[in-house]
């Protein structure tokens, strides 16, 4: 069973061709629960959401803020394991048809086993994973497993990755890139800042890859900012945020559907 990078390719290639950037939604598995956690996803790509990131729940989240670490808690004291993960994947791709990543860190990757991670993944129709913390140079079981099972490899790089390494990451990196716009972890934030553009274009100078965006971008105003430079917008805490103040389930699906409607709109510069 093939994954599905192929998709993932020509979903950010027909934003392009619409003239926007792509709609990147984030959202941890099991939660609130793992079938709240399917229909919130389901719920973004209804609202307009082009690709989900789907997390998977991890004790120690380095890159995680606040918000994210708490719908994580929730979810691990619920009991998700990697099975629901791959479960959340499944049903979203297969109710959509849309391409659905993983984000995780190394650590429950390489105890769940890199061959049966990927293979399964790809099983379940998954387009690939988000690696924020592995390191190029100690990337290469993983990639072979990822091009075996047709599933990309997206690295991330930060305002403070010289162009030397830039480079480095984006040679071997499939996808996308995740260019993390600030130094620090997610979360909302009043603005975005100039350092994004800078590490979108001098990431742009090493590869054809897709450059996307993320950490900070809450609302619609800040997607269409980072939208004009931009070949992705990811969002993450401000989808989260929105289900942990929701009165009920219920209630935080739908915020989830009416904030991807706002930022899909951000994207396509109709904010």
């Amino acid at each position: 069973m093939s994954g599905n990078i192929r998709l993932l390719s020509d979903t950010l290639a027909a934003a392009k061709a619409e003239g926007r950037a792509a709609l990147i939604a984030y959202l941890p598995a099991g939660f609130p629960t793992v079938d709240g956690g399917i229909e919130a996803i389901k719920a973004a790509f209804d609202g307009g959401a082009d690709i989900v990131e789907v997390g998977l729940p991890h004790s120690d989240p380095v890159l995680d803020g606040p918000v994210i670490q708490t719908a994580d808690d929730i979810a691990l004291r619920g009991g998700v394991k990697i099975a629901d993960v791959m479960r959340t994947v499944r049903e979203a791709h297969t109710a959509t048809g849309k391409p659905v990543l993983v984000m995780t860190y190394w650590n429950p990757i390489d105890r769940y086993g890199v061959e049966r991670f990927t293979a399964e993944l790809a099983e379940a129709g998954g387009a690939g994973c988000i690696l924020p913390d592995l390191p190029v140079q100690e990337a290469g079981l993983w990639r072979e497993h990822a091009e075996k099972h047709g599933l990309a490899t997206v690295f991330v790089v930060a305002p403070s990755s010289k162009d030397a390494r830039l480079a480095e990451i984006t040679k071997v990196g499939t996808g996308f890139v995740y260019a993390a716009s600030l130094m620090g972890v997610t979360g909302t934030r009043a603005s975005v800042g100039a350092q994004a553009q800078d590490l979108v274009e001098r990431t742009r100078a090493t590869t054809d890859t897709p450059v996307c965006v993320g950490l900070g971008v809450s609302n619609a105003q800040q997607a269409a900012e980072v939208a004009r430079f931009a070949d992705g917008v990811i969002v993450g805490s401000a989808f989260v945020k929105g289900m942990l103040d929701a009165p009920d389930d219920a209630a935080g699906v739908e915020a989830v559907r009416v904030l991807a409607g706002e930022l899909a709109k951000g994207v396509r510069g109709l904010a």
